[in-house]
């Protein structure tokens, strides 16, 4: 009886064996997935390249400061590091082709509480005239110790009030560079549209990793422009020494220059009628900027900065051209 059974084991033993074997070469014999051919072009196809365009929303005004209206393609000249520009496209109406992603950024620090009310009903003012329903987008932000986004991009106007209005509490610090840096890189470089950051404050930056070079560094490089609005003077908090419409401290310096360098203005406000009469200008600057595009000369994305000058052609001399002053030039920038 041993004999059999050992038999028995045995014989299993074997057929597992051979199964086993007969597996292996199965998968040994299983053909392997052909790579995927490389595609074979021929002279009737086109191989498309992304090539880095700079976009540059361009406001003209007179000596007045009324927008000028009516210039073509001819009238500008664009020059990066000295040397002139192809523009590519142009067009004297981007109102209409062209949404508008905004970003309305708040200071909630301690300071802005007795005016943080009229701001929010100024700001929410503002994003009423200015979204097209179905074509422009708003986010709105908050900062003081914190960056925090209150409402992403969105055409709802219920939602923007919602969000606007909810801000209750007010912070300690102000980290104003930090907030323009992270919604220029985490918002406002993907947006499909002329970008536009619009910040309402009233003091300087407290409390910021980012410094004020890094700030207009990436809002140039994400093609956004930056309309500063100081609320330092007047309201129902007032600085001794302050009167509006003045440009006195560092703090009111940074505003300045923030704006400036990435083609938008700063304005300084001392009552709650000029805080409106600021949201209704940048309101209508919006809809009347020029946007020209070229292919820069110079190919090379080396980390240098590349100043851009726009200029009249002859005879226009008495108009005053507005548009960012340069870039670095780094190959993440959109």
């Amino acid at each position: 009886m041993p004999f059999p059974l050992a038999r028995i084991v045995f014989n299993k033993l074997s057929m597992i064996v051979i199964l086993a074997v007969a597996a292996i070469t199965v998968s040994a014999q299983r053909p392997k997935p052909s790579p995927s051919p490389t595609p074979v072009i021929d002279d009737s196809q086109t191989i498309i390249t992304n090539i880095r365009r700079v976009r540059l929303p361009i406001t003209v005004t007179d000596k007045k400061g009324s927008f000028v209206p009516g210039l073509t393609k001819e009238d500008f000249i664009i020059l990066e590091d000295k040397v002139p520009q192809q523009i590519e496209t142009f067009s004297d109406d981007i109102s209409q082709i062209t949404p508008l992603y905004i970003g309305v950024l708040i200071d909630t620090s301690a300071s802005t509480a007795g005016k943080l009310k009229f701001q929010q009903e100024s700001a929410m003012n503002f994003i009423q005239t200015v979204v097209k329903p179905r074509k422009d987008r708003v986010l709105y932000g908050t900062f003081d110790d914190e960056v925090k986004l209150r409402q992403d991009f969105t055409d709802k106007l219920d939602l923007l009030d919602k969000a606007v209005f909810a801000t209750k509490q007010t912070g300690t610090h102000t980290a104003l560079y930090d907030a323009v840096w992270q919604f220029c890189d985490e918002k406002m470089r993907s947006a499909p549209g002329r970008r536009v950051l619009v910040l309402v404050t009233d003091g300087g930056d407290t409390y910021s990793r980012a410094n004020m070079r890094d700030a207009i560094d990436i809002a140039q490089r994400t093609e956004t422009t930056v309309f500063t609005i100081s609320t330092k003077a007047g309201f129902l908090s007032t600085v001794p020494g302050v009167e509006a419409g003045q440009v006195l401290n560092e703090g009111d310096r940074v505003l300045q220059s923030i704006a400036e360098e990435t083609g938008g203005i700063a304005f300084f406000t001392g009552d709650m009628l000029a805080l409106e009469r600021s949201f209704s200008r940048i309101s209508k600057e919006l809809r009347a900027q020029y946007l020209v595009t070229y292919n820069p000369a110079n190919k090379n994305y080396d980390g240098t900065f590349r100043k851009i000058d726009v200029k009249l052609a002859q005879g226009r001399g008495d108009l005053k051209v507005r548009t960012k002053r340069g870039y670095k030039a780094i190959s993440d920038a959109p």
